[in-house]
């Protein structure tokens, strides 16, 4: 091999070199799993003492610096939700999206989501129960620092009048937009 072939596999070599760097610190920045656990685990113990049930949810949603986040899919908001909820799908929390709903880090938070309901018709179907949205939405907005969070806890009727739930249209489907 010349000089010329040389100097071309050299290039290939370090543009392999320099894309393989890339690519590992672009997945090592991107996605932490273990912190993911690590946020878990300190989490745990701090939601199962912020489980609230129904009477509790309610007194405290009257209270002007409280907000009801409801992060379930834009259609299932759009067919119903508690009264007073504000929508941000949990798959588009960012900072500053939060930041934009939540007026401050001292603002109590309470969530929900379909697994609280028994009807288990849309717009509350019911998930795994190990996959509730209430989990993840509760350790994503600790995680981003909110830590005044409550989780409805126990599983209603929609037709229970303490509920307040807001029946929206149910036609709403995103085929339909």
């Amino acid at each position: 091999m010349g000089v010329k072939g040389n100097a071309i596999l050299g290039l290939i070599t370090l543009a392999a070199f320099i894309g393989c760097g890339l690519m590992a610190q672009a997945q090592e920045s991107q996605v932490d799993y273990d912190g993911f656990l690590g946020l878990t685990a300190e989490v745990s113990e701090y939601r199962a003492s912020r489980l609230v049930n129904l009477d509790t949810f309610n007194e405290m949603k009257t209270d002007q610096n409280t907000i009801i986040l409801d992060t379930r899919s834009a259609d299932a908001f759009e067919m119903g939700h508690i009264d007073g909820a504000i929508h941000l799908n949990f798959s588009d929390f960012t900072d500053d999206k939060l930041a934009k709903i939540i007026p401050s880090r001292d603002t109590r938070i309470l969530i929900y989501c379909n697994n609280n309901f028994t009807d288990n018709v849309a717009p509350v179907p019911v998930k795994r129960i190990e996959l509730a949205l209430n989990v993840p939405t509760f350790i994503n907005l600790y995680g981003y620092g909110y830590q005044d969070i409550y989780e409805l806890e126990g599983a209603y009727s929609l037709s229970d009048p303490k509920i307040a739930w807001v029946a929206g249209d149910t036609s709403f489907q995103t085929s339909q937009r």
